[in-house]
């Protein structure tokens, strides 16, 4: 059995194809950027074919034979977002992505309207935020979308989404979107002119396990120009990453976590039983099988990571030297383990972006250090690492007003890449053992995989074919050392105050 995994992640774009066993047999990346296109975050629809095309062409390489058919497909790629398509399919404007922070104004009506956290990045809140600046392209819309149910469409022919992705469009009650809140919205919309119900313009929704088209001739023709894969596979309902991240960890039954640590960061606890109230730093979604999941969430994790790995590459350059770029990550995030006390007295804002739980609503990066502070390499690499998901612990407090008990945490994303260091700040920034396994670095491609190997045996339940597929899993639980808390907590209290900095610095961008 031959199963296909495809997310369209925020830096990458991976293929994975795995056996019954859920064993990677071969893989294949294709790198992309976003780019600020009049003023929103985004990536052209061209580099979305391209991207997918050399990412299976890379797999096919990796594989070292052609594919004409596979068993399953799946298709992911990050939540949220705006993509509006007129009745003949074309774009009206640019794919406005989860990233953007124009949306605080829809996020502050649609929020008490409907008695749940919308956060910006919702595609919800995007489509009533184009209402609110009367944008020209609003009545001509026809169909809205996310990335996966935009790529699944093209190679199907079908507009359905998986529960997870639909839930990050609109709440979802019970397998479908939510009629209460439908109507509400409705009701708003017709105070500005819009008539009609929101639905119609939504993908369908469909639980894991359910089959959700077969390939096209055209769609495969668009995923493999050379003509070798044939027509006619099956594919299982589209997925959010949030979703994959999910099932990447084996996650999915209630009071169990996981941690996605790359581009963005987030925080998933499946819930046993409904919020008390909504919090605008808790985001209510669903797992691929449709139990609610609450997640805090981070528009900002490992960009500043990189980019001064990047400024160190950069430097040994101008002496000849060249490094393997993954020794150059590892040596500087072990080196981060030597760091002093109190970190150096030193803060970071990762904030390329606006971040929501932190006050920010446009981004400016930010590394502060007090007077009797000290500046060394390896107090700057652990200020980096810590400050990657700092931003959590902004959220981590809600938790307990619930009621909610963190007992463990399953982790994956590149940030955990390197062994040890990342699963140790982790540890010490939401206080509670982090598991990291083997399939860590494989990611939402490799989830979403899963899932489509699930829909070729739903006779169980999601959670019970993820015990099973886990079962002989490596893994690796590891709690911060008192040494590494106390530096954690050092980081965190500086963290704090000196958070007013940054907030003070996006409002002056």
């Amino acid at each position: 059995m031959k199963i296909l995994g495809i997310e369209l992640g925020s830096t990458r774009i991976k293929a994975v194809l795995i056996d019954e066993n859920a064993n990677v047999i071969a893989s294949g990346v294709s790198e992309w950027e976003n780019e600020l296109v009049d003023g929103f975050w985004s990536y052209p629809l061209s580099a979305v074919k391209d991207g997918m095309q050399e990412a299976y062409a890379n797999l096919i390489k990796n594989y070292g034979q052609p594919l004409t058919t596979v068993d399953r497909i799946g298709i992911s790629a990050m939540m949220h977002g705006h993509l509006a398509f007129d009745k003949d399919d074309n774009l009206l404007v640019p794919f406005r992505t989860w990233r953007n922070t124009n949306a605080s104004k829809a996020s502050e009506i649609l929020s008490p309207l409907l008695s749940f956290n919308v956060p910006m990045r919702w595609s919800v809140a995007q489509y009533f935020q184009a209402v609110l600046n009367n944008e020209e392209h609003v009545k001509k819309i026809a169909h809205l979308n996310t990335l996966s149910g935009y790529v699944h469409y093209l190679l199907t022919g079908k507009r359905v989404l998986g529960m997870n992705d639909a839930s990050g469009i609109f709440p979802l009650a019970g397998l479908d979107y939510d009629q209460e809140r439908l109507e509400k919205f409705d009701t708003l919309l017709t105070s500005y002119d819009i008539e009609g119900n929101f639905k119609d313009l939504l993908p369908s929704v469909l639980p894991a396990g359910a089959e959700a088209g077969t390939l096209t001739e055209e769609g495969a023709k668009w995923l493999d120009p050379t003509g070798n894969l044939q027509p006619g596979i099956v594919f299982c309902p589209p997925e959010g990453d949030m979703g994959t991240g999910i099932v990447a960890t084996g996650c999915v039954a209630p009071l169990s976590g996981n941690i996605s640590s790359g581009t963005s960061a987030n925080l998933t606890i499946v819930l046993e039983k409904p919020l008390k109230d909504y919090y605008k730093e808790l985001d209510v979604i669903a797992t691929p099988d449709g139990y609610p999941a609450i997640i805090i969430h981070t528009n900002n994790c490992t960009n500043e990571i990189n980019a001064w790995v990047n400024v160190f590459d950069e430097a040994l350059s101008l002496f000849g030297v060249k490094v393997d770029k993954t020794e150059l990550f590892t040596k500087l995030f072990n080196h981060a383990l030597t760091s002093d006390e109190k970190v150096g007295g030193m803060s970071g804002y990762n904030f390329l972006a606006g971040e929501g739980l932190a006050g920010t609503d446009l981004g400016a990066p930010l590394l502060v250090r007090g007077q009797e502070g000290k500046l060394t390499l390896a107090n700057l690499m652990q200020t980096q690492i810590y400050s990657a998901i700092a931003t959590l612990a902004l959220g981590v407090d809600i938790l307990d007003k619930e009621g909610i008990k963190i007992k463990n945490i399953l982790a994956h994303g590149g940030y955990y890449k390197t062994p040890i260091v990342g699963q140790s700040a982790t540890s010490a920034i939401l206080k509670t053992p982090v598991t990291v396994m083997t399939t860590s670095s494989e990611g939402g491609a490799w989830g979403m995989a899963l899932l489509a190997l699930y829909s070729t045996q739903n006779s169980t339940t999601l959670s019970a074919f993820l015990d099973k597929i886990f079962a002989s899993a490596q893994k690796s639980t590891l709690i911060a050392s008192e040494e590494e808390q106390k530096k954690c907590d050092e980081f965190i209290k500086n963290y704090k105050k000196y958070l007013p900095v940054a907030q003070t610095a996006s409002k002056l961008q």
